[in-house]
């Protein structure tokens, strides 16, 4: 989203857009073969438990005879995008421009398509380097309305995810996402707040609050990232269009009585309709 070209300095656009300068300066490092098959493994020791911080990691790590720092893990997982999951003390106050928003769905009927959407942002690992995948699910029906890749973790995928979401399906009447500074940004909250879209947003750390998006992560994970080694973003893309048409058109769901996330969303939609 920042233009080099335009008039406006950068400094100026990564405080329209609520962005630090140093996203808009960084330029990305080489990550060694060593530390690559290290993500992996924490990976897939965040999906299996996720309540494991990098104490733990590290002990886990040690069993498998891989010795490695907690401060080092600590690193990996930040570039990862990941975090142990629990509910911490609030001891901080976010920034103005940065609100956190209440947890709207505790005790709420969730029963329609549109009704509730969520969204996330997840590491995708490749032969060599990593991506960022962000989504937007449909909460009942767990239909994929929209994704993109991403090799930075801006707000810039996030927004354009959504924005052909909207696109596409209409607006949702609330979207649920976790606090990450690229859902708390003044560039996404603007999105939901100009289509009227109500913000709900979990507890820090609490996986619970958005369990269906952390139940499809795990799916698109094991049915695919983990089974390819991606050479290139293109060949990533495509064969995560190719898993996502499938999962949509194909992947039966026994939460929604062996039918298809859209077969669940189209049919519900016109039910909505008729009544």
């Amino acid at each position: 989203m920042i233009d080099r070209d335009h008039q406006l300095p950068i400094s100026r656009q990564c405080r329209i857009l609520s962005l630090p300068r140093s996203t808009a300066y960084y330029a990305a490092q080489p990550v060694s073969d060593e530390n690559m098959a290290l993500m992996r493994r924490i990976d897939k020791l965040h999906l299996e438990h996720p309540f494991a911080g990098s104490r733990m990691l590290r002990a886990m790590l040690k069993l498998e005879g891989i010795e490695v720092g907690r401060r080092h893990i600590r690193t990996l997982m930040k570039m990862m995008g990941i975090e142990a999951f629990y509910r911490k003390t609030n001891t901080s106050r976010c920034r103005q421009e940065h609100r956190v928003y209440p947890y709207l769905l505790r005790g709420l009927s969730i029963t329609q398509p549109n009704q509730v959407w969520a969204m996330d942002t997840i590491y995708i690992p490749m032969k060599k380097g990593f991506v960022y995948l962000t989504a937007v699910q449909d909460w009942v029906t767990r239909k994929t309305m929209a994704w993109r890749l991403s090799n930075t973790l801006t707000v810039d995928a996030c927004v354009e995810a959504l924005e052909e979401a909207i696109l596409k399906y209409g607006v949702a009447e609330i979207m649920n996402t976790d606090q990450g500074s690229q859902f708390t940004s003044a560039a996404f909250v603007g999105v939901l707040q100009q289509n009227s879209i109500r913000i709900s947003m979990d507890g820090k750390g609490c996986w619970r609050d958005n369990v269906f998006v952390e139940r499809l992560w795990k799916t698109v994970k094991y049915e695919e990232v983990y089974l390819r080694a991606y050479d290139t973003v293109s060949e990533a893309k495509q064969a995560l269009s190719r898993y996502f048409d499938f999962y949509n058109m194909k992947r039966p769901h026994s939460a929604l009585d062996g039918k298809t996330p859209d077969m669940a969303y189209f049919n519900l939609s016109l039910q909505s309709i008729a009544a």
